[in-house]
């Protein structure tokens, strides 16, 4: 591949080409405004005027509700050798396409599984994809051509292919990624109204929980709304599990010894369900999860501390396997937890302690 048309420089769009042109890749680049082309263009993503001819691969990267007319436009006007998407759903524009006419023997469905909660191109990284499946969802009509410049994109950008059907990747994502989303926005919905003194004790969980609850809802609105039945599907496994649960605590208020048994154990069984399946959640680089164990070190708010305690972990001979820190609540302080193999974890301890680092009991 040696050029290629982004449409649409958001954080997807503007983070696949800061890829390919820190690779050697002339990229070209177009939005609907044209400011936000030339600012991903001053970030070194590529140039924002047009290409003088077809290039090797146009990448659309636009709201999932505008694929298939950009992409239609495209095609039409014969800009590249391959055309790709980079939607969140795939089975929808391609039956668009189909009815708007178009010969889809030079488009494949992708999605880069990655993203974060700010959009747009200042947020946008050149390896934001790197170890990170991508998902190709290429039918019996797609050209050869096509799928190898699909497959060369995601290596450029140091993705790891994955080939699915288009509707199996709809009900999964709704499961992995829209679902999460909607769910994490309801709880941190009940922290709206909640009273100050609550809130000030939120800790690591509420965070964890929340964190992408700060995404952009207009975004996520036009991504439901383009992927509304498989997402409804299974909130409403979740209703049926949430509605049980309720009852189960209701349960547990009963004056009733044997009501409250049974509330218990109908909490148990939601908890243990989901201990089930949080080890089925893929660990490092994509392995099966690993059992790590805790260092828990405490930290003062000051510049330099994390680097000083990465590199003391270092000189003992242990790899940080990863990382979670807790901000202790009214104090420039918190706490680092080093996740570590659990052979490891004694030698680190007993080091950091050597070194002066107070550790967590």
């Amino acid at each position: 591949m040696r050029t290629a048309l982004v449409i649409g420089t958001g954080l997807i769009g503007t983070s696949a080409a800061l890829a390919l042109a820190a690779r050697g890749v002339t990229v070209h680049l177009a939005d609907h405004d044209p400011a936000q082309a030339r600012t991903a263009a001053a970030l070194g993503a590529g140039t924002d005027e047009a290409p003088a001819g077809r290039v090797d691969l146009v990448i659309v990267a636009v709201p999932p509700a505008h694929v298939a007319t950009t992409l239609e436009q495209a095609i039409r006007s014969d800009a590249a050798r391959a055309y790709i998407d980079v939607a969140s759903v795939k089975g929808g524009p391609r039956r668009e396409l189909e009815a708007l006419g178009c010969d889809l023997t030079a488009y494949l469905g992708t999605h880069p599984m990655s993203g974060k909660e700010r959009s747009g191109p200042l947020a946008a990284t050149a390896d934001l994809f790197e170890g990170r499946p991508w998902v190709l969802t290429p039918t019996r009509d797609t050209d050869t051509e096509v799928l190898n410049l699909a497959l060369e994109l995601v290596a450029l950008c140091r993705a790891v292919p994955v080939v699915m059907d288009a509707d199996a990747h709809d009900r999964a994502v709704a499961l992995v990624s829209h679902t999460p989303q909607l769910v994490s926005s309801m709880v941190a919905a009940r922290l709206r109204e909640a009273d100050e003194t609550a809130v000030r004790l939120c800790g690591q969980g509420i965070r964890d929980v929340t964190r992408i609850a700060a995404s952009d809802p207009r975004m996520w609105v036009e991504i439901l709304s383009a992927n509304p039945g498989p997402v409804a599907d299974v909130l409403a496994g979740i209703a049926t599990d949430l509605d049980e649960t309720v009852r189960a605590l209701r349960s547990l208020e009963s004056s009733d010894e044997q009501k409250r048994r049974g509330g218990a154990a109908g909490v148990e069984d939601v908890l243990r369900r989901g201990n089930a399946g949080r080890e089925r959640v893929p660990g490092k680089h994509g392995t099966a999860p690993t059992a790590y164990e805790i260092v828990a070190v405490f930290i003062s708010d000051q510049p330099g501390e994390l680097a000083r305690i990465f590199a003391d972990a270092g000189r003992a001979g242990v790899n940080v396997e990863d990382v979670r820190i807790e901000h202790a609540t009214g104090q420039q302080a918190g706490l680092v937890q080093l996740m570590v193999e659990p052979a490891a974890a004694p030698g680190l301890t007993a080091s950091l302690r050597e070194r002066g680092w107070a550790i967590r009991r």
